[in-house]
């Protein structure tokens, strides 16, 4: 004779979403409000150099890296980030041409949209030029290696993004070391918070990037991934730039081209650990992605409710 077994009810404690502790969760960036307390926003990448790890010059002419600005935001973006010089070691990309890459790109989206646009360099003097365009953020990649950007950005209304990085500029940095990589990247972005404060940046333009494959291998960007809660703790809104990284190639084993998949899945697990800024180079399909992630966090409501919420199912 059979007996039915019985109901289980689960003894744990209803897990609730990591919602990351911000000093500051609203900010006012150019034209644009985000309240980071509520909101994930989507920044596109878009290149002007013709040795790009990812599109490998695909936007390098000026009208393409135009083009492909305004198409970013006609697909959603938040944000657009204009780089006119790779991190990866090479031959340095002198200021005056990096400036002629970046700035007139600046100038022509801003002329024709209110979005976010940042710079990603790590010179004062590109930053400053690329500020008096119209570019509202400075994304350096370096940690302040150059210290009179950090003076550019306190004198004008621009935010800054500190990333963690240990090479100077386009030099290789072999074999990184580190005795607990979300402890020492966490170390070195509070250190780089302060100088930056110290030079006039008020907090409320300070965000803070762990430099996913910048001087660390897969297993470090890995775990950066997977505790990035613990630097969101540190109360400053968190940009995850993992969009094709190798980290995600090496995992799956995914060729520069294959690693759409990877991109989003290490998107949204860094949002749901508290990311709140995503750099990206599919933006229809990363938008898509940060939507969904915000609803299932209760952070954004759905588009619309129908299915089964009526007496006849659809």
């Amino acid at each position: 004779m059979r007996t039915s077994s019985p109901t289980r009810t689960s003894t744990l404690p209803r897990s609730e979403p990591y919602l990351p502790p911000l000093r500051v969760p609203v900010r006012r960036i150019g034209a644009r409000t985000f309240d980071f307390s509520r909101q994930v926003a989507v920044m596109a990448v878009v290149n002007r150099t013709p040795d790009s790890f990812f599109d490998q010059g695909r936007t390098y002419a000026f009208d393409r890296a135009v083009d492909a600005c305004f198409e970013a935001v006609a697909l959603g973006a938040d944000w657009v980030d204009i780089g006119g010089a790779p991190f990866a070691p090479g031959e340095p990309v002198p200021v005056e041409e990096e400036i002629e890459r970046v700035v007139p790109v600046v100038a022509a989206l801003r002329a024709g949209s209110d979005v976010v646009i940042s710079v990603d360099t790590f010179h004062a003097a590109v930053a400053r030029e690329a500020i008096a365009a119209g570019a509202t953020v400075i994304n350096d990649t370096t940690g302040l290696r150059d210290p009179d950007l950090a003076p550019v950005v306190a004198a004008s209304e621009a935010t800054l993004v500190i990333t963690h990085s240990l090479a100077e500029p386009r030099k290789p940095f072999p074999r990184p070391q580190y005795d607990d990589v979300v402890a020492d990247v966490s170390a070195f972005l509070l250190d780089r918070v302060s100088r930056a404060k110290a030079a006039g940046i008020p907090e409320e333009r300070l965000i803070i990037d762990p430099g996913h494959d910048l001087n660390k291998n897969t297993l470090h960007s890995l775990e950066l991934t997977r505790r990035l809660s613990e630097l969101a703790d540190l109360g400053y809104p968190v940009l995850a730039a993992v969009s094709n990284k190798d980290f995600i190639g090496e995992t799956l084993d995914a060729p520069r081209a294959e690693r759409l998949e990877g991109s989003l899945a290490a998107a949204v697990i860094s949002v749901m650990n508290g990311a709140r800024i995503v750099r990206m180079h599919d933006v229809r399909a990363s938008v898509a992605a940060m939507r969904m992630t915000e609803a299932v966090l209760g952070l954004r409501a759905p588009a619309y409710l129908k299915h089964n919420m009526g007496d006849v199912n659809d």
